[in-house]
């Protein structure tokens, strides 16, 4: 089991942030423009893991040579149920310096964007903005 995931699947956000590299961008399902830096990237899967109910990783899928991984998930989101998977690259350090999240299906992506749009405020104050 890879470390992102296990430290995910403790609850651990500090070991989760902990994995991220500071020049990390994190491409969401649900906005357009992608998030670049550590701190904006850590606020909004700490608020991920407040929106999302019943997540669970269901499969695996990594390059041989370590530095892409593929986690497939299921989720509910305010009772919307949805399939994601989070696609992780690795630099030379062993951090992640690409995190892109893709979700299905369209309701369940549409509830993500709803919930999420509520924290904004919180994940900009959480990143050091102004919210």
């Amino acid at each position: 089991m890879h470390p992102f995931r296990k430290a995910v699947e403790a609850g651990d956000m500090e070991a989760v942030a902990a994995l991220l590299a500071e020049n990390v961008v994190f491409t969401s399902p649900v906005v357009f423009k992608p998030y670049a830096g550590k701190a904006i990237t850590a606020a909004i899967l700490n608020a991920v893991s407040e929106v999302f109910e019943d997540f669970t990783y269901i499969r695996e899928i990594a390059n041989p040579d370590g530095r892409d991984h593929a986690l497939v998930f299921t989720a509910t989101v305010n009772g919307k149920q949805l399939t994601g998977c989070d696609f992780l690259h690795f630099d030379e350090d062993g951090k992640i310096d690409d995190f892109m999240v893709m979700v299905r299906p369209l309701s369940g992506a549409n509830a993500l964007a709803a919930a999420m749009g509520a924290k904004f405020d919180e994940i900009a104050r959480a990143a050091g903005g102004h919210g």
